[in-house]
């Protein structure tokens, strides 16, 4: 029984050490894509262009990268509602509702990848918002990055979520124009876990 034990311990620790590889993976390419977005789009900000178009523009550098540094099968989609069998995208909020989502921009293989269908999730707004739309996103995002709600859905890599979750990292992104930078905020495991100004 001990060797089991240690065993299944060491198969747990390999697990853990994989993940953590996978995540700074893919947080250099989500580095990577906001400092092209930066450079390539920073007119476009400074306009106070649409969050949709900086969106959809972010998605953009996002998918190349992850092709670049070989993330093969997954696609950045802005504004994706939909998953299996063409059913429209929901989350558990954190009153355990049943909410249809439509995040701003997501990485994910569009079920074809069982194993790990979703990689990064972001979410977008600009500095003078409303701080209840600003929270609803960050909400979001601890929905999406949980790995399970409540043992409802347990990852066994054969079937995907009734509900939305198991992204591997999430970002909110909140541009302020007028001093030229941005929060960023990552989440993991349903909780933000920390946050850095970028300059632009």
């Amino acid at each position: 029984m001990k060797r089991i034990s240690q065993r299944a311990r060491k198969m747990a620790l390999k697990k853990e050490t994989i993940k953590n590889t996978i995540k700074e993976h893919l947080h250099k390419i989500f580095e990577l894509a906001i400092d092209t977005f930066f450079e390539e789009e920073l007119e476009n900000i400074l306009n106070n262009t649409n969050e949709r178009n900086l969106c959809g523009r972010l998605a953009i550098y996002l998918e190349k990268i992850a092709k670049e540094h070989k993330v093969d099968g997954y696609y950045a989609d802005p504004e994706y509602n939909r998953k299996q069998n063409g059913q429209v995208k929901t989350i558990l909020d954190e009153e355990m509702n049943v909410v249809t989502i439509n995040c701003d921009i997501i990485l994910h293989s569009r079920g074809n990848i069982i194993e790990q269908d979703n990689l990064i999730a972001i979410e977008m707004k600009k500095s003078n918002r409303p701080s209840d739309e600003k929270e609803s996103d960050k909400k979001r995002l601890r929905a999406l990055t949980k790995e399970s709600y409540d043992d409802i859905w347990s990852f066994d890599g054969k079937a995907l979520p009734d509900y939305v979750c198991g992204y591997i990292l999430g970002f909110y992104l909140e541009l302020d124009i007028r001093n030229r930078n941005c929060l960023v905020e990552c989440y993991q495991k349903g909780v933000k876990r920390y946050d850095w100004i970028r300059d632009y």
